[in-house]
């Protein structure tokens, strides 16, 4: 029983390494979501920044604030959107589907 549970600790210490790589590799990914037929784009990095966003020029000359902002956050979730879904998938590869045990937890 002393060595599956050794065993058993060998392989959580190897997959929390394995997560902490990957966590490594998610946050250097960028995300892009586009609305509004080019409008707008939005670019997040895996850990949640936002690191660019693109306003065409005729949208910036609406003058509708209101339609802009929407459009801004629209492409900012749908790029987080993005990155979360890459991020699951990325854990669900290292763990096989299993949940995380407690306190293996990632940011964002």
């Amino acid at each position: 029983m002393m060595r599956n549970m050794a065993g058993m600790m060998k392989k959580v210490q190897e997959m929390q390494g394995q997560l902490e790589t990957m966590q490594t590799n998610l946050n250097a990914m960028e995300f892009t979501a586009i609305v509004g037929g080019g409008a707008v784009s939005a670019t997040v990095t895996g850990d949640g920044k936002l690191a660019k966003l693109k306003l065409r020029q005729d949208t910036i000359e609406l003058n509708d604030s209101e339609m802009l902002e929407d459009m801004i956050c629209l492409a900012t979730n749908q790029a987080h959107q993005k990155a979360s879904e890459e991020k699951s998938r990325m854990i669900k590869d290292i763990t096989g589907g299993l949940p995380l045990p407690p306190g293996m937890n990632l940011p964002f």
